[in-house]
């Protein structure tokens, strides 16, 4: 199998794992302490979460402290209703769903929900209001379907001229390229070769969170529940090895991304191509049925639109908000490889996808 859907989820990196599983069983069977406990296999464990810390914080802007969370739909939950109550969140028409529908469904009291538009190439700009009781703007670093670059610096400075704060997701650039400063920034393990199931929330320091997920408030009193240190170890050694693989990786990345263009020059894209993260091809064909298409290619992983929308049916909200209609939309796929992703898989997926858009008459 080829996989092309590293904006869905990426592999296990081998030093990744191996360090898990030093925290899963350990030396004769004394790894699986519980990092809160107060004896010595605790305070082992509890040494295990702290190093993982120092490796994930590495990769976010000085100035601020790491959070641990399940993933990054938690940490943008803490971050967003966490931050205060009243006045209005702004985010960008093409956030994930764990940002806008998070922003859209504050109840009376919490606040209310606004959308920022975005131009056809994807990007959200300043040229635009923001209501004039904005307590936090929300734009997204890398967008995980069009794999658009936003404007985050200029967003930032937005947000601080209008006494609001700035929430990053960076979810599909923490460990990709530098993630740009905010007052709180979301990222998770599994979309830098490491674990599911774990996320972290950066906090600029100064500012306090009202804790949303209430019991022993393990993670400074911000967040609750034990914590995994096999987890959490194995997103330090993902972080760690990102940051030092991020040039190669990123070499790497444009050379494939350069072989895709030039073997599916014959498909639209969506999105920007200049101002955007060359791991992520989405693209469209007038009249393709992607279903039919994914049937035809079931060895190659690639995807008809938003790992987190998928099988619901609705049409992608990003490719909407870009000004594609829903036959448009519906006619996308995307794309998307990484560090383990080689050339002649890249030449064999187009083969087979170009030969199924082919056999539909396209």
């Amino acid at each position: 199998m080829i996989y092309l859907d590293y904006q869905a989820t990426t592999p296990l990196a081998p030093e990744a794992r191996d360090e898990m599983l030093r925290w899963l069983d350990g030396p004769e069977g004394s790894g699986f302490g519980n990092p809160h406990s107060q004896h010595r296999m605790g305070r082992q464990a509890a040494a295990a979460v702290e190093l993982a810390r120092d490796r994930v914080a590495a990769l976010f802007p000085a100035g601020g402290r790491v959070i641990f969370t399940s993933g990054a739909t938690e940490a943008l939950n803490l971050a967003i209703r966490g931050s205060g109550k009243g006045g209005s969140v702004s985010v960008s028409a093409i956030e994930h769903a764990a940002v806008l529908d998070t922003a859209n469904t504050l109840r009376a009291g919490e606040g209310r929900g606004h959308v920022l538009n975005v131009s056809k190439e994807g990007q959200c700009n300043t040229a635009q209001d923001v209501p004039s009781d904005v307590r936090l703007v929300a734009v997204m670093q890398i967008n995980n379907e069009i794999g658009t670059i936003q404007p985050t610096i200029d967003w930032h400075r937005k947000a601080k001229e209008n006494n609001a704060l700035f929430l990053i997701d960076a979810v599909q650039a923490y460990g990709r390229i530098e993630v740009t400063g905010a007052d709180m920034i979301a990222a998770c393990a599994h979309k830098i070769h490491g674990p599911k199931g774990v996320g972290a929330l950066w906090v600029r320091d100064g500012i306090e969170l009202e804790e949303q997920q209430t019991g022993g408030g393990q993670e400074a009193n911000a967040r609750s529940g034990t914590l995994s240190p096999a987890l959490v170890a194995g997103f330090g050694a993902a972080a760690k090895l990102a940051g030092e693989q991020r040039a190669a990786d990123a070499e790497h990345i444009e050379t494939l991304w350069n072989r895709a263009r030039e073997l599916f020059a014959d498909w639209e894209l969506n999105g920007s191509e200049d101002a955007r993260w060359h791991g992520n091809l989405n693209i469209r064909k007038k009249g393709l049925d992607v279903n039919r298409l994914m049937s035809e290619c079931r060895d190659v992983m690639f995807s008809a639109g938003s790992a987190c929308a998928s099988g619901s049916g609705r049409t992608s909200h990003v490719l909407k908000a870009i000004g594609l209609s829903d036959k448009q939309a519906k006619n996308s796929i995307r794309l998307g490889w990484g560090r383990y992703t080689s050339t002649e898989e890249i030449e064999k997926a187009a083969k087979a996808i170009n030969a199924g858009a082919k056999a539909q008459g396209l």
